[in-house]
């Protein structure tokens, strides 16, 4: 039984992007190269844009744990993550930003998912400013907040990627929305891990965090009309959020006012 087990350990592929990511590098590529899980069935991809700090050097360091690295300029976060999706050759694809790094155990959980269930893809519960966790797909299209897929926690199978096809670049800084979208509106079948299968800790300071309110908020509309989502919805979300958001400003700038009375 043991036997045909190990037979179908998938291949699992991580794609990490960065660039003068020389802080947390190093952390993330260890958190890959020390899983328990067989060395063999590992394969991890780094696209790097062209850093000109030590993230180089440190890419050279650990290059004995890296199927394939380069570094060259791209046209940005999406599209790196595409250079690394089409050389990806695991059973299972991973995302693992720079500046985050997985648990352990991470791949066993993922494996024995991927095993046990007949799932195209799999959320994983996740550290940010809280454990995000589960999976509700009827979610998506009421509110606005949806989980990204380019994180520690969303892993799917190759065969189901190249049916979804890669990010879009139209959107340069939610693409991940768009591709969420286009999985839960295919057949594809997905799960979540349970709340205490905590795949890594995901970043504070992504990309996501740098934009403002109007950047992030006039993408995602435009990733909701291009999936046909009725447009009368997307202006009661927009105007439903927008009160959420800015209640939530002057609640937080009064509070800190008060503390520095």
């Amino acid at each position: 039984m043991k036997k045909n087990l190990k037979k179908k350990i998938p291949l699992i592929t991580i794609v990490t992007v960065c660039l003068n990511s020389q802080k947390n590098i190093q952390k993330c590529l260890k958190s890959v190269a020390t899983q328990n899980y067989p060395k063999n069935k590992i394969e991890h991809i780094v696209i790097d844009g062209g850093s000109t700090d030590k993230t180089i050097k440190i890419l050279k360091k650990n290059s004995k744990n890296i199927k394939y690295w380069h570094s060259k300029k791209d046209k940005g976060l999406y599209d790196a993550m595409n250079i690394g999706i089409s050389k990806a050759r695991g059973d299972i694809i991973g995302i693992l930003n720079s500046d985050d790094y997985f648990y352990q155990n991470s791949f066993k959980i993922v494996s024995k998912y991927f095993l046990n269930n007949e799932i195209d893809f799999l959320f994983g519960s996740v550290i940010k400013d809280r454990i995000y966790h589960n999976f509700f797909p009827e979610k998506i299209y009421h509110k606005f907040n949806i989980y990204p897929s380019h994180s520690i926690s969303f892993f799917i199978k190759r065969r189901a990627q190249n049916i979804i096809g890669k990010y879009d670049l139209r959107y340069k800084n939610c693409a991940d929305r768009d591709f969420i979208f286009r999985v839960l509106r295919s057949d594809l079948k997905g799960t979540a891990t349970k709340k205490k299968e905590i795949l890594g800790k995901f970043s504070m300071f992504g990309q996501s965090s740098k934009l403002n309110f109007f950047e992030k908020i006039f993408e995602e509309i435009k990733i909701r009309i291009n999936n046909r989502q009725n447009i009368i919805k997307i202006l009661i979300l927009y105007f439903l959020y927008s009160i959420y958001y800015f209640k939530n400003l002057i609640i937080n700038k009064l509070k800190n006012k008060i503390k520095f009375v």
